[in-house]
């Protein structure tokens, strides 16, 4: 594909990085000479399914991953090489399971309603030592650490090369800032396009991991990886446009400056909820951070059910302005791509059907939370979230059940893996009982 190779030898590049993200959120790639691209791009790079977590078996026939020039993007940190997201096949069919088309799916469901989605993430990450065990920052010890500077200060040289790279890249990188708990930070870069958004997001995830571990670092996306410490949030700003690039949530006229299009579009996100979380908080460990007991900092910056307010951070879906919902549900493990898609998919059926959100709630949902049935209740671990994604018909007939039969199944066995392990608590308590 000369678009391809001209982007390639434009920019200096040697090698790229045929890659795709598999049903867990793992990047797999492949690194391909600038002089094997050509036939690559036509034919595609090949990778045996079973090796990664496809949902296929050793009998199936090699994934041929197809490479989208679009989402060329050369490594900051390594000049001669660049990333490239593709999308895969299997006996030369698209294959329904692939994460990119199964968003793709989405964006073209959307696009036939003449709207586009606009989405931007934030993506909340930990810097432990190299054990995972500790934060790294031994330091950074404060009850309330959010914002703190001097602890921002001292990991400069990894937030500078992680602003420079955005820079880079032209993404539009705005601010960066320590994070709510100790060694937690966030960057955030501007809002774009639903599929721009998702590969910028797995790229960045890439990047972050990188370039800390060049600094002796390991960068740790986990949802709850300390129980008394906030989680890592993915917090994800949402808005519609129409086909003449004007913000279709936004009416002067409707209620917090929304049109009836932003409800509906809210409705299918607390209608979908209980499903939604299987894809937005997708491990064992993403119910360790949602309705968790307050942390240090006296906060756990998450929902603990599904209600809507207005810019209040206390429930599942802020109205923060006139332009954007933003959804708090989704954590550090949620999919790039499954994110974008399950968000779409679960707004689409709210449009779709015309649902209503019900009430809004502003209350302070932390200090005095809404009494029991005033709102419904999110899923206590992943096999409550696997039961609600199995029986939620409609948001599966939008992802397509070629994609969610395969996810659920590889969720499941991690469920049962979970579930099969004898705990170091359990022996303590039991052991002399």
């Amino acid at each position: 594909m000369t678009d391809l190779i001209s982007l390639a030898r434009e920019s200096g590049v040697r090698f790229l990085l045929f890659s795709f993200t598999d049903l867990f959120g793992i990047q797999r790639a492949k690194l391909v000479p600038l002089a094997a691209v050509a036939g690559m791009s036509r034919d595609g790079a090949g990778f045996a399914g079973f090796a990664a977590w496809l949902e296929l078996s050793p009998a199936d026939g090699d994934v041929m991953a197809i490479p989208d020039p679009r989402s060329f993007t050369p490594l900051p940190w390594q000049s001669d090489v660049a990333w490239v997201a593709t999308e895969l096949t299997l006996n030369g069919a698209p294959m329904e399971q692939c994460p990119r088309r199964v968003l793709q799916r989405q964006i073209q469901r959307a696009s036939a309603l003449g709207y586009e989605l606009r989405s931007g993430v934030e993506a909340e990450f930990f810097l432990l030592d190299p054990s995972g065990d500790a934060v790294a920052d031994h330091a950074d010890t404060q009850d309330k650490p959010c914002y703190d500077q001097l602890a921002l200060m001292r990991r400069y040289p990894l937030v500078s090369a992680l602003m420079d790279g955005m820079e880079q890249l032209g993404w539009g990188p705005y601010q960066a800032d320590h994070e709510d708990a100790n060694g937690q930070f966030e960057l955030n870069w501007t809002y774009a396009d639903a599929l721009t958004t998702a590969d910028r997001h797995a790229f960045f995830k890439v990047m972050v991991k990188s370039l800390a571990e060049r600094e002796g670092l390991r960068a740790s996306f986990m949802p709850k990886p300390f129980q008394q410490l906030t989680g890592n949030g993915c917090h994800t700003h949402i808005s519609l446009w129409d086909q003449a690039g004007r913000n279709a949530f936004h009416d002067s006229a409707g209620e917090l400056g929304l049109a009836d299009l932003a409800y509906h579009f809210l409705a299918g996100l607390l209608h979908h909820a209980p499903a939604l979380a299987c894809l937005t908080n997708p491990t064992v460990n993403s119910y360790r951070r949602l309705a968790a007991p307050p942390t240090a900092s006296g906060s756990t910056w998450s929902p603990g059910g599904i209600s809507y307010c207005g810019n209040n951070r206390t429930h599942m879906v802020r109205i923060p302005d006139d332009q954007r919902l933003e959804l708090r549900l989704p954590d550090g493990a949620a999919h790039p791509y499954l994110l974008q898609a399950a968000v779409l998919a679960a707004g689409l059926d709210g449009i779709e059907r015309q649902l209503d959100p019900g009430p809004r709630h502003d209350n302070d949902n932390y200090a005095d939370p809404l009494p029991d049935g005033a709102f419904g209740r999110l899923p206590r671990d992943l096999g409550e979230a696997l039961d609600a994604f199995a029986a939620d018909q409609p948001l599966r007939s939008g992802l397509g059940e070629g994609f969610c039969g395969a996810y659920e199944q590889l969720r499941r066995r991690q469920w049962g893996r979970f579930r099969a392990q004898l705990t170091d608590w359990e022996r303590q308590v039991g052991l002399d009982g």
